[in-house]
């Protein structure tokens, strides 16, 4: 399995497969990923940290409200006790005839999304779960087209996207279906075995909704989740290889994540505080929730999401050190970006809407110019893809800051602080010293500054 797996290699039938990573997504830097289905009926989960952290009881009080179907059927669980509580402990499906998504308007929340920045947009086309968002093969009446919502979802989030200049991804959980595949639920965080499925029936199960996928919709970013079933990895005519062809061949400058099992991709994935030694040389994208779950979960508070400032923070580091942050929203049943999501996401659009060239189409920059990252004060750095600009992403109120940087690397006298006010960088020992004269310009975003200097001989 190649999820978090730092020393996974690609077998030989795969090899063919590797690519340079287009330009677009490695200038990309922001991408919203979107989890919604029949668990944001209930939208109940235990918050009980970010995935990363050591938790014995992770699946027990799964924090993850997408994970709801498995909770539920853990003897003991709160979710099972909660669902007998609110739900009447009703099958799940119930929960797909609940959800309406009569407030869904894909339009609006894609026009959210440009605003924040993103330029790709992920949704998830069939979760955990196994119910899909569009009337996918195979599925007969377990999907969105013919119950609950009754729309084609999907359609409506890509015709949105595109509309909107933005670059169309597909989230496709091909590792786990409880519905179609059920292991029973998995329960047991040191004990995966039998946890996937990994037949030949599901694979041609799985491998009919992911072509299907690429031939409706074109995605830019495949994106899978938790494995691939086995019996669809080797060469031959079920194999994983056929899927691959169709999609560079429908989409040339698409990209896919590393977690289609030991098969093939354009760039590795972190979670949270997991599978960070992922992140460093080549394409590389970190995945997280504003708050403690992807699916929306109505017991968390504002404790448990970041706001504005934080998501801002976030999002720069994983930017300065060469990655894309795939940041994700849980809408509520009706389709509505919940307050405390809503809140972060216009924060971090303020401050994209002066600094997003920090950001867009920007590389680490390079070690001999600036010390990199500090926490006291908080600095991160990114430099411009044609590598004449460097921005100190500086998250200070004003004043004077030190900051450990090359002073013959930049041209000091022509620095400027993207929000307007004063910004002078001046050359000291062992570094540079940037003076915001009185302080924080009024007007300047919540969240860091940011100063953009030349870079010379670059």
């Amino acid at each position: 399995m190649a999820m978090f797996d730092p020393s996974a290699q690609r077998p030989e039938a795969y090899q063919r497969f590797v690519r340079p990573v287009p330009r677009w997504y490695r200038d990309a830097g922001l991408g919203i990923f979107v989890h919604w289905g029949a668990y944001s009926v209930p939208a109940w989960a235990v918050p009980l940290g970010e995935h990363g952290t050591h938790h014995d009881d992770w699946f027990l009080k799964n924090p993850y409200a997408e994970w709801y179907m498995n909770t539920l059927r853990i003897p003991g669980s709160p979710a099972a006790q909660h669902h007998r509580d609110v739900h009447g402990g009703v099958p799940y499906d119930d929960l797909l005839d609940s959800w309406r998504a009569e407030a869904f308007d894909a339009d609006a929340l894609v026009a959210l999304f440009a605003r924040v920045g993103a330029r790709y947009v992920v949704p998830t086309t069939k979760h955990h779960d196994g119910i899909t968002l569009w009337d996918a093969p195979g599925t007969g009446t377990r999907n969105t087209v013919a119950r609950g919502p009754r729309r084609d979802l999907v359609r409506e989030l890509e015709r949105a996207t595109r509309a909107a200049g933005l670059r169309f991804g597909v989230y496709y959980s091909g590792g786990l279906d409880w519905h179609a595949a059920d292991t029973g639920p998995i329960w047991d965080a040191d004990d995966d075995s039998g946890e996937r499925p990994l037949g030949a029936e599901y694979a041609a199960y799985a491998t009919a909704h992911v072509r299907d996928l690429v031939e409706r919709y074109a995605p830019d970013v495949l994106w899978g989740d938790i494995d691939w079933p086995d019996a669809g990895k080797p060469e031959g005519p079920g194999s994983f290889t056929h899927v691959l062809d169709a999609f560079y061949a429908r989409n040339p400058e698409g990209v896919v994540n590393d977690r289609w099992g030991l098969t093939h991709w354009d760039f590795r994935t972190s979670e949270y505080q997991a599978g960070t030694a992922l992140e460093g040389e080549g394409a590389w994208e970190n995945c997280r929730g504003i708050g403690l779950s992807f699916g929306y979960n109505r017991v968390e508070g504002p404790e448990h999401h970041l706001d504005g400032p934080a998501a801002v923070r976030h999002l720069v580091d994983v930017v300065s050190r060469g990655g894309n942050l795939l940041l994700n929203v849980g809408p509520d049943a009706a389709g509505r970006i919940p307050e405390l999501q809503l809140r972060c996401l216009e924060g971090l659009a303020a401050w994209m809407e002066v600094n997003r060239v920090a950001v867009h189409d920007t590389r680490p920059l390079p070690a001999d110019v600036a010390g990199g990252a500090a926490d006291e004060p908080w600095v991160r750095w990114t430099a411009g893809a044609d590598g004449g600009t460097a921005f100190a992403v500086v998250d200070v109120e004003g004043g004077r800051v030190r900051l450990a940087a090359r002073a013959d690397a930049l041209a000091l006298g022509c620095a400027r602080l993207l929000s307007g006010g004063p910004a002078t960088l001046t050359a000291v020992d062992g570094g540079v010293e940037l003076d915001l004269g009185a302080g924080r310009p009024a007007d300047a975003p919540a969240g860091p500054l940011v100063v953009e200097v030349p870079l010379r001989g670059r």
